[in-house]
């Protein structure tokens, strides 16, 4: 019981560090660190098996973070890091802009301004295939469709709400926590998307389109808004942007993942790195032919580097510091107390399996990050599951897209934060009209998985 209580300690105040913005990653290694020691300490566990031992125990711990650093730098990390300089390098070029600009266009034939808005929802979310980044496509949305909504005769909060809660699936085969769940399930990213994401994301996107068209419209009406077309005025001019052509450029990389894999071809062998350096190369040789300019498209490829590295400080750290956290947990006994208790409470394997996505919602709500609870808790999830005598992707596949739905809810998120500053409004107020199209998803993500899967 007392090592419950600890780790219940350790973890509302690692809680509490990240609600204050403290950065993650140090608390993480911290509250990991402080849980490892207190087990070895009290008797509760081993860090390392003595086979794996330094003979130390203080060196241990930091034998388990080189370990995971050195294996998840070198696997999942460097898949990451390719998406992450692959995405900002077709940022940099304008390629992301002109796809968005590119796929607007149909969407004003639809008659209604909500049926707009909702057709621009399920839009965002195709759009999330090619860019991984909540808040890298809330901004692209919010100075391309955001200005169209409006002029239509939306209120400002509704197309907010509607473009920050695009990606409320982080379903892209490429997509960092998707790579995060596939590998810790023992699956390939591209079979995890079409086997388990694809079917979860075909029945919750037509249920959230639904309910923002109805909530939006339904707010609007309360609050009084007049429905008024007037003209529409874009923030992006056709200048800034490069041909539209550059418009393939940020869905080649998934083309190539999904043409060359088991679902088609799969006699060449392909995977996510070498889509993303062939996309890469893709780009410069477009970026030549347009500006004729050796030096410059030479130059422009350190955004590609840039983001490399960025992917590395910020993802990659992440997830070995919620590892290490992880393990802290497992050490001093607290998963297996949880699981015992689980199981002796009659809750079984689905009882578990909503535990574990009510603490992962929670948690996104109250951090306003969708990656940080579920990196945090992911690693734990093969050994609850084996022993819930469940497959872990049952668990992980519910708690990645609770994490991603959930954020959308909390007002301190990257992506709400974004988009209710470009559109001037508040955040608490965006929130109140992402609320029931989020739980909304919420609900269906955790009906349909046991209906697919369990």
């Amino acid at each position: 019981m007392l090592n419950i209580v600890i780790s219940l300690i350790i973890t509302f105040w690692v809680g509490f560090l990240i609600v204050k913005k403290y950065k993650p990653q140090p608390v993480l290694f911290i509250a990991g660190l402080v849980l490892m020691f207190t087990a070895v300490l009290m008797g509760f566990g081993a860090i390392l098996p003595a086979k794996q031992s330094t003979g130390s125990v203080i060196f241990d711990a930091y034998e388990f973070i080189k370990q995971t650093m050195s294996s998840r730098a070198a696997g999942l990390g460097l898949n990451i890091m390719a998406v992450g300089g692959f995405a900002r390098y077709m940022d940099h070029i304008g390629a992301s802009k002109a796809l968005v600009k590119l796929t607007i266009k149909p969407l004003l034939a639809l008659r209604s301004p909500y049926l707009v808005l909702s057709g621009g929802w399920v839009l965002g979310m195709l759009l999330g295939l090619c860019i991984n980044s909540a808040s890298g496509l809330a901004m692209l949305l919010m100075v391309t469709m955001f200005p169209i909504l409006v002029s239509l005769g939306v209120s400002r909060l509704s197309a907010t709400a509607a473009i920050a809660t695009t990606l409320c699936l982080d379903w892209s085969p490429s997509d960092t926590g998707t790579i995060l769940s596939a590998t810790t399930a023992g699956i390939d990213p591209v079979l995890y998307w079409t086997n388990y994401q694809v079917p979860i994301a075909a029945v919750v996107i037509p249920v959230v389109a639904v309910l923002h068209y109805v909530v939006q419209k339904w707010f609007d009406k309360r609050d009084n808004h007049v429905v008024q077309t007037s003209e529409i005025v874009t923030a992006e001019t056709d200048e800034k942007l490069p041909p539209m052509i550059y418009a393939i450029l940020p869905a080649l990389p998934l083309a190539l993942i999904l043409i060359f894999s088991s679902l088609w071809i799969d006699w060449i062998k392909m995977d996510i790195i070498k889509a993303m350096f062939i996309g890469v190369s893709v780009g410069m040789i477009f970026e030549y032919v347009r500006l004729r300019d050796g030096k410059k498209v030479l130059g422009d490829i350190q955004s590609f580097f840039d983001g490399l590295g960025l992917q590395m400080a910020n993802v990659i750290t992440l997830i070995v510091a919620g590892e290490t956290f992880a393990k802290g947990l497992v050490t001093i006994g607290t998963i297996d107390a949880i699981i015992a208790s689980a199981q002796n409470s009659g809750f079984g394997a689905v009882g578990m399996i909503l535990v574990m996505i009510g603490i992962i919602a929670v948690s996104s709500v109250v951090m306003g990050s969708g990656n940080a609870p579920f990196f945090a808790f992911a690693a734990l999830t093969p050994t609850v599951a084996a022993k819930m005598s469940v497959a872990p992707v049952v668990m992980l596949l519910p708690m990645h897209f609770a994490a991603s739905a959930a954020r959308a809810i909390s007002p301190i998120t990257a992506v709400i934060v974004v988009a209710s500053g470009m559109g001037g409004v508040s955040p608490f107020d965006v929130v109140k009209r992402t609320a029931i199209p989020m739980l909304g998803a919420l609900i269906t993500i955790i009906a349909a998985n046991f209906f697919f899967f369990y």
